[in-house]
């Protein structure tokens, strides 16, 4: 199904190649919900997901997103999320309890493609659904484990750091140095991203830094500000997150560059579009973890009736701009465009 909002601004929707050996994980088809004995879009849908850490807002608007689709659905959903981005050990805590209890499908966001495993694993002897978003789980220990996935839906985090890299390109015509700001070191999200801005940018643009700030704002600035000391002549940034895209826009801002300096961040959230009103920020790459969330449930839904899901799903994306962001703000915290929601069909 089609969702129709503002016409005219663009946003990709292409296969995500870090979802790539999710088949092979799970197969395309859905295990059955055991007792629930549930239809697609009735009331006794129990559902219990497991978030990233909502200390991170991306994480807070995909916990509104579960909740709405539930409310909506009349669907019994339990969220859990881990006290940080970082929380590992924590979460999977969190998912092994809930791995016990009678719920029909799970939702999971795991932190690494590891962390979750040992309670992936329990929920699949149970041949109970496992509906993976936003950070796939890794392939190879899923197999290893015996953990079957019904459905990824995420970002194409390769896709979305090259739309980032075509944009800096747009905004440094003359081309330049520019330096990377990742999460965490190792992170596969934060890795993809880097990568597709590196195959997005021109010939005349030249990454001459990459530094890990961990998801954070503040060490973001005081990376941000190390760089631009030794690299007086630096013309831009592109920024893994928007959180800590806003941290590097305010060292840029500190540095008496902004205008002067480009910062591009990854992520779409509301304080990245009010920076990018007020001209601290140039552009961000929108994802809609709302949408990611409400087809979590969505596809919870569809599992618990039976409904053979479609192996990976791609979320939206979207470049926001200054000439787009009221767009984007207002339609906010779905995507000023229509997308592809392949789940509604098989709630009919």
């Amino acid at each position: 199904m089609t969702h129709t909002h503002t016409p005219r601004l663009a946003f990709v929707l292409g296969a995500g190649v870090l979802v790539a050996g999710l088949a092979a994980c799970g197969g395309g088809s859905s295990p059955s919900a055991g007792s629930t004995g549930a239809t697609p879009g009735t009331t006794n849908a129990k559902i219990a997901a497991v978030i990233k850490g909502l200390d991170n807002p991306f994480f807070q608007t995909m916990e509104a997103g579960i909740n709405a689709q539930a409310k909506s659905a009349s669907a019994s959903v339990t969220v859990q999320a881990a006290t940080s981005v970082t929380d590992t050990s924590g979460q999977a805590d969190k998912l092994t309890s809930l791995a016990g209890q009678d719920y029909g499908c799970f939702i999971i966001n795991p932190i690494t493609g590891t962390n979750l495993i040992q309670g992936v694993a329990q929920i699949s002897a149970k041949n109970v659904p496992i509906v993976n978003i936003d950070l796939p789980i890794d392939k190879a220990a899923a197999q290893a484990a015996g953990a079957k996935i019904a459905t990824y839906i995420g970002t194409d985090n390769v896709e979305a750091g090259t739309m980032a890299g075509k944009e800096m390109g747009a905004l440094l015509p003359s081309g330049g140095d520019v330096a990377l700001v990742g999460g965490i070191a190792g992170d596969v999200t934060s890795g993809a991203r880097l990568e597709g801005f590196q195959k997005g940018i021109p010939g005349n643009i030249k990454v001459v830094q990459t530094v890990a700030a961990d998801w954070d704002r503040q060490q973001a600035l005081t990376k941000a500000s190390d760089i631009m000391r030794a690299k007086p002549d630096l013309k831009g940034f592109f920024v893994a997150n928007d959180d800590m895209g806003l941290g590097v826009a305010r060292a840029v801002a500190n540095s008496g560059k902004t205008g002067q300096i480009k910062v591009i961040s990854v992520d779409g959230n509301k304080d990245a579009f009010e920076a990018i009103k007020a001209g601290d920020l140039n552009a961000t790459v929108a994802q809609y973890p709302y949408v990611i969330g409400m087809m979590g449930v969505e596809a919870c839904q569809a599992a618990i009736g039976g409904k053979t899901l479609p192996e990976s799903v791609k979320a939206p994306v979207q470049v926001v701009t200054k000439d787009n962001v009221d767009k984007a703000l207002s339609a906010a915290p779905k995507p000023g465009e229509s997308y592809d929601d392949p789940f509604q069909a098989l709630l009919k």
